[in-house]
């Protein structure tokens, strides 16, 4: 198990390096979904990895870029255009 957290922590630090680069490079747009869930989905991996090893701080600051994430995600998936009217 100590070796699967780890896993995914490495993972998650390498998607958020892996966003900040396409963002950095104008490959990806930091108002599009793509940069948004690859940044909420590394804040996550990151965060349950350092819960794990209790690395508060660290937790705390992924919590905290999660919340951040989702709020952006939500905006980007309300402002879109295909979206539909119920």
């Amino acid at each position: 198990m100590p070796l699967l957290i780890d896993i995914l922590g490495m993972l998650g630090a390498g998607v958020l390096v892996y966003a900040y680069a396409m963002l950095s490079m104008r490959r990806l747009s930091g108002d599009g979904l793509a940069y948004q869930l690859l940044n909420l989905g590394g804040a996550i991996a990151l965060m349950i990895n350092s819960a794990v090893h209790l690395a508060w701080p660290s937790a705390l600051l992924n919590l905290v870029w999660c919340g951040i994430g989702i709020l952006a995600v939500r905006r980007v998936m309300a402002t879109r255009p295909w979206r539909r009217e119920v």
